[in-house]
């Protein structure tokens, strides 16, 4: 008996690693000392004390849920690397922090070094287009804890924002403006309740096609868009009160995070471009307007809240190749909820 008829293959994980060493290292900072292979790493705040006047870390952790399982069926995996590096970034950037590090975990019950190299291909070109330094992460091999041909992925990230410049909400008043930033999809949300519909319910396929076309595999497995690389730079140029990203829970769930207990978040829903993933649900399942809009992002990823006059230039400097971005709602008073409206 040894440790890999047990059912570890430490060989396949140290594989895994020497693949994936001098790739990381491309994204690495000059902030970064020590990088993966260390018991920890070493990242300098030299930068951060020059640059920051008081800085605070900001941390998040999440995972890609059952997305995986879509991924699996269809044979694609890099996506899902790229999916909880962007998910991440996007929840720090709702207090407006720069992202600095990302540590990942991928969990298995069998190692199969092909899916892991493609998973974490997605992760560091990732954490590269968005300038994140990845330098850390576990390669789990679990037999018994996780089921055959079943993954998990889980990122935490660590970024940082000024005190006095962090984005809290407690600004957010009465007659300011919210504006939408687009979806390309499900992002990594609500994967659980669209498997059960277009699967279970209504017998699809991966690869049967929407009305536009498109695939299920390609609808489903869109990669999460990361909007921090054009919010950021617009921080420090807008009075921007509050961020939210639309993640599980939806406009419902979500908004309430970044309100005062004085106001509202009054979204039009007619103002939002639902998108034909997002109809096939509903339809095949009979699900609710307002399930809906509490489950899935619905085609609005990511909103912000500015005062109306910055309104105009503000759309202008959105304008991206990746998203659009729209006039979705106000804030009116209220108790600190979301109103759907025009559902």
């Amino acid at each position: 008996m040894d440790y890999t008829k047990a059912g570890v293959n430490i060989d396949a994980a140290t594989d895994v690693v020497d693949y994936i060493k001098d790739k990381v290292k491309t994204t690495h900072s000059s902030s970064v000392l020590a990088g993966i292979g260390s018991f920890g790493t070493l990242y300098s705040l030299s930068d951060i004390v020059r640059d920051y006047e008081n800085p605070v870390l900001v941390q998040s952790i999440d995972g890609v849920g059952t997305k995986i399982k879509v991924g699996v069926m269809a044979g694609k995996y890099k996506g899902l690397g790229m999916d909880i590096v962007n998910h991440c970034c996007n929840d720090i950037l709702c207090q407006g922090a720069r992202a600095l590090t990302f540590l990942d975990y991928y969990g298995v019950s069998k190692m199969d070094t092909a899916i892991c190299k493609e998973v974490l291909d997605g992760m560091i070109e990732a954490c590269y287009a968005s300038s994140v330094s990845l330098v850390g992460g576990e390669l789990a091999e679990l037999p018994g804890v996780y089921e055959t041909n079943e993954l998990d992925i889980v990122g935490a990230i660590t970024g940082v924002v000024d005190r006095d410049k962090a984005v809290t909400g407690a600004n957010i008043q009465p007659g300011d403006v919210i504006i939408g930033l687009s979806s390309n999809g499900l992002h990594t949300n609500g994967y659980s309740l669209a498997r059960k519909v277009l699967f279970d319910m209504a017998g699809l396929t991966i690869n049967d096609k929407l009305s536009n076309g498109e695939t299920l595999a390609e609808a489903l497995l869109k990669p999460h868009l990361n909007y921090a690389p054009e919010v950021l730079p617009l921080l420090d140029r807008y009075d921007i009160r509050g961020m939210a990203h639309i993640t599980g829970g939806g406009l419902i769930d979500n908004v309430p995070r970044i309100l005062q207990k004085n106001v509202d978040a009054k979204f039009d829903c007619s103002a939002i471009d639902i998108l034909e993933i997002f109809k096939l649900i509903q339809k095949k399942g009979g699900v609710e307007p307002r399930e809906m809009f509490r489950t899935l992002n619905m085609g609005c990823g990511y909103i912000i809240v500015v005062p109306p006059a910055e309104v105009e230039t503000l759309l202008k400097d959105l304008e991206s190749p990746k998203f659009s971005a729209k006039v979705v709602g106000e804030i009116v008073p209220g108790t600190g909820m979301s109103q759907l409206t025009n559902l």
